[in-house]
């Protein structure tokens, strides 16, 4: 039987403690359960794509140098070879292959969903007047959110076969229904 949501967040929040880095994998989870129905086969894929996008990083805070080797053994444990696959492709270090839309999604999604979180942060409106080219400007800005590995922003773009722009304004309105909850109103 497939994992559920609630597992999965059970798990996430096991591992993870810090209130940021749950938004992030709550984040992720909005924006990939969208990428489902975009990018995946819709309904049948959104449970599968959520919780990948949930737990990509649920190992990161308890194990920084071995991430993503707890969380993929966890699932693979679980027989969810292909969230687990999607996890060890998204860590760019492991050079895993992309072999489905799932492990091209949850790259695309995971540093960019964190990159216009970011945006939103120094914004007074948050999200809400958000656009496209504003989160484009910012990436030019290597000081901005540095942590933000640019080049798995435009990888994760190329492998989805979409134009940055698309996907930026794809994530933006899959995160706007869910700002309060995930803190990206603003500052105002």
């Amino acid at each position: 039987m497939p994992i559920t949501r609630d597992e999965a967040w059970t798990q996430l929040c096991e591992w993870t403690e810090t209130e940021a880095l749950r938004k992030h994998a709550r984040a992720v989870e909005v924006v990939m359960r969208a990428a489902a129905h975009r990018y995946g086969a819709g309904a049948e894929d959104e449970e599968a794509w959520g919780v990948a996008g949930m737990l990509h990083d649920a190992d990161y805070e308890k194990w920084p140098e071995e991430h993503p080797h707890k969380i993929v053994a966890w699932l693979r444990a679980r027989d969810e070879a292909l969230i687990a696959h999607a996890i060890s492709a998204h860590y760019t270090k492991w050079e895993v292959p992309y072999d489905s839309p799932l492990d091209k999604a949850l790259l695309a999604c995971d540093e960019l969903t964190g990159f216009i979180g970011a945006c939103c942060l120094v914004r007074p409106e948050g999200i809400a007047t958000l656009a496209p080219k504003s989160v484009k400007k910012k990436l030019k800005d290597k000081s901005f959110a540095a942590k933000v590995e640019r080049s798995e922003v435009n990888a994760g773009a190329e492998l989805l076969g979409v134009d940055l722009g698309e996907h930026i304004a794809f994530v933006i309105e899959a995160l706007k229904p869910h700002a309060d909850e995930l803190g990206l109103g603003g500052r105002g």
